[in-house]
């Protein structure tokens, strides 16, 4: 099992090329099977998750080709499959997404209950009350869900915002009979980015960033599409996190600012200068970092996916901040880990209260989830000494080739294979 070797206390300087969204690039994968057709995705992270969804859109029947200059190109003509497996959908909660899609296009489907990283409960309830709202017959079978039927266009409800729900319903709403209204719809950008996707199907879609998303259905049967994904925005917060840490100046390239900006404003706040240019965030930090809440909300507030990251960043900065967490109330798992290397954090139900100005020193630690891993990463950076981090698969799901781009700005990170 691979780890990592960091040797801390020296500041970034440099460039950094923001990869493709992980978080945009899974349910726009699962969008190709609703048609048949050939697909080209441009500016695709080579992660663990996206090769983990390649492997299931062949055994659903695909031909997917991974090119270099993070090209893929899926051909989901023949697909003929409509299963998708327990061994994979438990590595990769957004396997989940091609329920919709499935339905979409064979009006059923056989998906495994998803699993993941193992932090707090994302029941899928949502998913399934929607989809029976459209008249699909769901039945639980040994840990699979079976669902078959059309689906039939409806208004639908969430009672609240989910991004995983909303993109699932988005997809089985594409070939629905009749229109489709979604209230109280995720907004976030990779909602939005697979609604361009369906409209490049020949969707009709309107409301994408809003509360009330409305969908015709797509009349044409068969698309070829080219579509470029989305900058990864917390991989972008993570790295602007990790220089406001360990001080110095960063320049992030390939960005969308306007996808960030209530992560700017707190760092900001925090006391972290940012200049903004179209397509470029640069970062510099002196590290006199003052402590201030921090409460997740759904976008366009303070994402859950730079949560882990944020304490990291607190517990260094002078002062006493609370952190809590409104979208996964279980989500503190880093937290006895970031305790191991001199934190101060302590946590009553979902709120986090961190006494900062803590001093770092190395530690063995335990990578527990993905965005966790980026916490572990930001308090080695800050530690004496050389921290061992270990479980670092967990990055490799989220993060594309994390230690050259940390050596490319002068970071000390070795990959270690047992």
């Amino acid at each position: 099992m691979d780890k990592f070797l960091i040797k801390g206390v020296k500041e970034l300087s440099g460039e950094i090329k923001i990869s493709g969204a992980k978080n945009a690039v899974l349910p726009v994968m699962a969008a190709t099977l609703i048609v048949p057709g050939k697909f080209r995705i441009l500016n695709v992270p080579n992660l663990r998750d996206t090769r983990t969804m390649i492997k299931l859109l062949e055994i659903i029947g695909c031909t997917v080709q991974y090119n270099n200059g993070n090209e893929l190109i899926v051909d989901s003509t023949d697909a003929n499959n409509p299963c998708a497996p327990y061994e994979l959908v438990k590595t990769m909660r957004a396997s989940f997404y091609v329920l919709g899609p499935l339905l979409a296009r064979f009006q059923r489907s056989e998906v495994s209950l998803p699993g993941g990283c193992a932090w707090g409960p994302r029941p899928v309830d949502f998913h399934i009350k929607a989809l029976k709202e459209m008249g699909i017959n769901i039945d639980l079978e040994s840990g699979n869900i079976i669902a078959s039927g059309q689906p039939n266009g409806t208004e639908i409800s969430f009672p609240k915002k989910s991004v995983g729900a909303t993109g699932n319903i988005l997809m089985a709403a594409v070939k629905a009979k009749g229109q489709t209204v979604i209230r109280n719809a995720a907004r976030e950008p990779e909602i939005v980015a697979l609604g361009e996707f369906l409209i490049m199907l020949g969707a009709d879609i309107q409301g994408l960033g809003e509360d009330i998303i409305t969908i015709n259905p797509i009349l044409i049967e068969e698309s070829d599409v080219e579509f470029f994904i989305i900058p990864d925005r917390i991989e972008a917060g993570t790295f602007m996190m990790a220089v406001a840490a360990t001080g110095g100046e960063l320049k992030l390239t390939n960005v969308y600012p306007r996808h960030l900006d209530c992560v700017i404003s707190q760092l900001i706040k925090v006391g972290v200068d940012i200049v903004v240019d179209n397509e470029s965030i640069t970062v510099k930090s002196n590290r006199k970092l003052v402590a201030v809440n921090m409460e997740t909300l759904e976008y366009p507030g303070f994402p859950t996916d730079l949560q882990a990251q944020y304490m990291a960043l607190m517990m260094i900065a002078k002062g006493q901040s609370n952190i809590k967490d409104n979208i996964y109330i279980d989500r503190f798992t880093h937290i006895a880990e970031l305790n191991r290397m001199g934190g101060d954090v302590s946590l009553i139900d979902n709120v986090a209260t961190v006494k900062g100005g803590s001093s770092l020193s190395s530690a063995p630690v335990m990578c527990t989830d993905i965005r966790a891993s980026a916490a572990l990463i930001i308090s080695a950076l800050c530690a004496k000494g050389e921290t061992e981090i270990s479980r670092i698969y967990h990055i490799d799901r989220g993060y594309e080739n994390i230690e050259q781009k940390l050596k490319k700005v002068g970071v000390c990170i070795k990959r270690l294979s047992s």
